[in-house]
C-alpha cells in the first residue's frame, strides 16, 4: 500500500509539473521568456569557474565528411550558420504568407509600418556610423544596432496582456517583419565572403530545380528539404552567407497546392517550426552566443566607439528613427495611426523595437568575428545593455499609457452611467 500512495504522489507531481511546463508553452510571452533565461544562463556560467567548460563546448569542433569533401566548423558556427538557417527559413515562410494573404497584402496596411522601420534602420545606423567614423575596420559594424529582435519584442509586449490594443501588436509584429526583410537584404549584400565560383554554380542550380518543382505545384515537403539543404551547403562554401539559403527556400515553398486550394505548405511549415525555432534554436543561439566574461572587459572596452555607437543606436536611434519617422508620415496625411492607437503607443513601440539581441549579435558576429578587432572590446556588451534599457523603457511607457487609458476608460463609463441614473 505504502509503494501504490508512493506511486501515486509521484504521478501527481509529473502531472502537476507537466501541466505547469504546458501551460507556460503556450503563453504569448513565453519564447520572449526563454530568450531571457538562457541569455541570462550564459552570462551566468561566463562569469563563474565553469566559464572554460563553457569555452570548450560552444568551440567544439564539429566535422561532416565524405571522401575529400569536408565542412569543418565548432559548434558556435554549427549554431550561427546551420540552426540559424532554419530561423531564416522560418522567417522566410512568415514573410510569405504575408505578403501573399496577411498584412503586407494591403498596400495601405504597411505604410506605416513601413515608414517606422525603415527609420528604425537608418538612423541607428547614422548615430553609430557618425561615432565610429575614424575608424574603417568598426564601421563595418553599421548595421549591428538597426536590427529589432521579433520574439523579445513580442515577448516584452505579451507581458502586458490585455492592457495594450490588438492593432499594437499587429503594428509591432508588420514593422519586424520589414525591419527582417531589411536584415536579410543587409546580410546578403555587405556580409559576404570572397565568393567561389563553383559551389555559386551549385547553388544557382538549385534555384532552377526550385522554381521547376514550384512551378509544377510540387507540394511534396521531404523534396524542398532535400533541394534547400543542397542548397544551404553550396552556399556555406561559396561565401555567401549560408542563412540566406533558408530565406530563398521559404520563397519556393508553394503558398497553396492548386488542387487543394485548402492546403497551404507555408501555413503546415510555418506552424510546424514554431516551436523548435521559439523553444530551441532562438534559446540555443541566445546561449552560445551572449556569454559574456565581464571580468576580461576593460573601462575602455565598454566605452569603446563600437560598443557605446551600438548602444546609443538601439536605445536613442531607435526610437527617434521609429517614431520620428510614423510622426512625420502621420502629419503629412500620408498614414493613418491604426484604430484604437495614439502616438504613445507608437512611442512605446517604438522604444521595445530597441531591442536588438538576437539579430544584433548574428550581424555583429557576421561583422566582427574575423577582424581581430573585437579583441579590443566585446560589441555584445552594447547590444545586451542596450536590448536590456530598451526593454524596460518599452515596456514601462507602454504599461502608463495603457493604465492611463483604462483609467480613462472607467471615468467616462461611470460617468456615462451616472448620467443615465440622473435622466432616470
Amino acid at each position: 500500500m505504502a509503494n501504490q500512495h508512493e506511486s501515486d504522489v509521484i504521478d501527481g507531481v509529473i502531472e502537476e509539473v507537466q501541466d505547469v511546463v504546458s501551460d507556460f508553452l503556450n503563453r504569448e510571452a513565453a519564447p520572449g521568456i526563454l530568450l531571457m533565461m538562457a541569455t541570462v544562463l550564459a552570462l551566468i556560467i561566463a562569469n563563474s569557474p565553469i566559464e572554460s567548460i563553457y569555452d570548450q563546448l560552444i568551440t567544439l569542433p564539429v566535422q561532416i565528411s565524405a571522401g575529400t569533401w569536408a565542412i569543418d566548423k565548432p559548434l558556435l558556427l554549427w549554431i550561427n550558420d546551420g540552426l540559424m538557417a532554419v530561423f531564416f527559413f522560418h522567417v522566410g515562410l512568415e514573410l510569405k504568407r504575408e505578403i501573399c494573404e496577411g498584412e503586407l497584402s494591403d498596400p495601405k496596411q504597411i505604410v506605416l509600418p513601413a515608414a517606422g522601420a525603415l527609420g528604425g534602420m537608418l538612423i541607428p545606423a547614422l548615430i553609430y556610423v557618425g561615432i565610429n567614423w575614424n575608424n574603417p575596420v568598426a564601421v563595418a559594424g553599421w548595421a549591428i544596432p538597426a536590427a529589432t529582435d521579433i520574439a523579445f519584442a513580442l515577448g516584452i509586449l505579451a507581458l502586458l496582456g490585455s492592457r495594450v490594443p490588438t492593432a499594437l501588436k499587429v503594428f509591432l509584429v508588420t514593422l519586424a517583419i520589414i525591419d527582417d526583410i531589411g536584415a536579410i537584404v543587409i546580410i546578403a549584400l555587405f556580409y559576404t565572403e570572397q565568393i567561389t565560383a563553383s559551389a555559386l554554380y551549385i547553388a544557382a542550380g538549385c534555384l532552377i530545380v526550385l522554381w521547376q518543382m514550384n512551378r509544377r505545384n510540387i507540394v511534396d515537403i521531404p523534396a524542398y528539404v532535400f533541394v534547400g539543404t543542397v542548397l544551404w551547403v553550396a552556399m556555406l562554401k561559396s561565401g555567401v552567407h549560408a542563412t540566406l539559403a533558408g530565406v530563398v527556400l521559404a520563397g519556393f515553398i508553394p503558398m497553396r497546392d492548386v488542387k487543394d486550394t485548402s492546403y497551404s505548405p507555408v501555413t503546415r511549415l510555418e506552424h510546424a517550426l514554431n516551436g523548435v525555432v521559439s523553444f530551441a534554436i532562438l534559446p540555443l543561439f541566445a546561449f552560445a552566443n551572449a556569454g559574456v566574461n565581464f571580468g576580461n572587459i576593460s573601462p575602455e572596452g565598454i566605452f569603446h566607439p563600437v560598443t557605446f555607437g551600438i548602444f546609443l543606436g538601439l536605445v536613442v536611434g531607435k526610437q527617434v528613427g521609429v517614431f520620428g519617422f510614423c510622426y512625420v508620415m502621420i502629419k503629412m496625411n500620408i498614414a493613418k495611426l491604426p484604430t484604437d492607437l495614439n502616438l504613445k503607443h507608437i512611442y512605446g513601440c517604438a522604444l521595445l523595437c530597441g531591442v536588438g539581441f538576437t539579430m544584433s549579435l548574428f550581424i555583429g558576429g557576421l561583422a566582427f568575428a574575423q577582424t581581430g578587432i573585437n579583441q579590443i572590446f566585446d560589441e555584445r556588451v552594447g547590444i545586451l545593455a542596450g536590448s536590456l534599457v530598451s526593454a524596460v523603457l518599452g515596456y514601462a511607457v507602454l504599461r502608463m499609457v495603457s493604465d492611463a487609458d483604462n483609467e480613462g476608460t472607467e471615468k467616462a463609463s461611470n460617468a456615462s452611467n451616472l448620467t443615465g441614473n440622473t435622466v432616470k
